[in-house]
């Protein structure tokens, strides 16, 4: 199951958060590797000692129903580990958790999550002061960096932006495969959690909903526009892209303003997660030389990358857009500890872009940069190099 197993950036972290009355909840996407990275910290452990339940097992379900201390020790018998696999499944899950933690002395406990909106909910109050979260999405550059060498992270650049970075698919053999993988994903696994948990029946709208936003990266998405070209409403629209980022299909980026009048704050952009998934939504795995659409591809993807790298960091950052209503604009605001960074994303490394005038204006202690497929491996891989 390991054999080709990449390394993880959160595996020392990981280990580390696995304590005794405590729970680690590690979320991400379907299919990201959340359990090989589990059976990974695992397989050095002895059977005897850890119990591992899959949440999506009917039987499991019934096992942990009945809330009371006696069955769960019943359970555990002299484990002291205890695994859950897709957690989010079952119901009151944060109240029996808490339960074990707070009786069972010795006990440690990982579960697992493909959305936030319903484990998030259930572990929230119930845990406050007894659980760590680490997210884990499709491999980052950071990590496919230390098993490649410069020439081959540089090579398969272009069949990243183009098929995304789901781990299975570094394995597939050639092109078709992965494009027959990222659309079994689309269809059998993207909206599961939403249409199990929230009793949506109208799939077709979330794809449609998906299509617009996959036409719209790297521009500020206006939602009642979105909704009259769905034929709902504002607040359902909202509603959706909110549930479509809790289990990691899409990323929010507001607005970035200090009250300029000039400044646009209340319009928010979305990104893919994965690019490999926004093409699939849309049903174009063409070349880049056939596209045009190269330039929201290196958004899209150079963001999630740094996104990556400042969480798998532990980086405490609020990540931004910068637009004025005269249409000057930045793609990427970071604000850290006081301190402002801007950065510009554009695939032709040769262009040379400044600093719009009223963002110097307004922010003249704010560093400056450019991203472009020449310089962004250091951006999103060392921590050393200069931010």
């Amino acid at each position: 199951m390991l054999e080709n197993y990449i390394p993880r950036a959160v595996e020392a972290l990981f280990s580390k958060k696995v304590q005794a009355q405590k729970v680690l909840v590690l979320y991400g996407p379907r299919r990201v590797g959340k359990t090989q990275l589990i059976t990974r910290y695992l397989q050095d452990k002895k059977e005897a000692d850890f119990l591992l339940l899959n949440g999506e097992d009917q039987t499991v379900q019934h096992v942990l129903s009945e809330r009371k201390e006696e069955n769960y020790r019943q359970l555990l018998g002299d484990k002291r580990l205890l695994v859950i696999d897709e957690a989010q499944q079952i119901p009151e899950i944060g109240k029996k958790l808490k339960l074990m933690v707070d009786q069972i002395e010795g006990i440690q406990v990982i579960a697992t999550g493909s959305s936030v909106f319903d484990l998030d909910n259930q572990l929230g109050e119930p845990l406050v002061g007894r659980k760590y979260t680490i997210r884990l999405y499709p491999l980052s550059i950071m990590e496919l960096s230390q098993q490649e060498n410069l020439v081959q992270t540089t090579s398969r650049l272009e069949e990243r932006l183009i098929f995304g970075g789901y781990p299975e698919l570094q394995h597939l053999p050639n092109r078709q495969d992965k494009i027959e993988y990222l659309n079994e994903m689309v269809q059998s696994y993207l909206l599961r959690d939403i249409l199990e948990f929230e009793g949506i029946r109208k799939a077709d709208k979330l794809l449609d909903l998906l299509r617009l936003i996959a036409f719209q990266l790297g521009k500020p998405v206006n939602l009642e526009e979105l909704g009259g070209a769905l034929n709902i409403s504002k607040n359902t629209v909202e509603r959706y892209l909110d549930l479509l980022s809790k289990v990691f299909v899409l990323r929010k980026v507001g607005g970035f303003s200090r009250n300029l009048r000039k400044e646009v704050s209340k319009m928010s952009r979305w990104y893919f997660i994965d690019n490999g998934i926004r093409n699939a939504i849309i049903q174009n795995f063409m070349p880049l030389s056939f596209r045009n659409d190269v330039g929201e591809l290196w958004e899209s993807f150079v963001l999630m990358e740094r996104q990556k790298f400042l969480e798998y960091k532990r980086r405490s950052v609020n990540s931004y857009f910068w637009r004025t209503y005269d249409h000057q604009e930045l793609d990427l605001v970071e604000e850290e500890n006081g301190q402002l960074r801007a950065y510009e994303f554009k695939w032709n490394p040769n262009r040379k872009v400044r600093a719009p005038k009223a963002w110097i204006k307004a922010y003249p202690e704010a560093s400056y940069q450019l991203i472009h497929p020449n310089n962004y491996l250091s951006w999103v891989t060392n921590s050393s190099t200069k931010s």
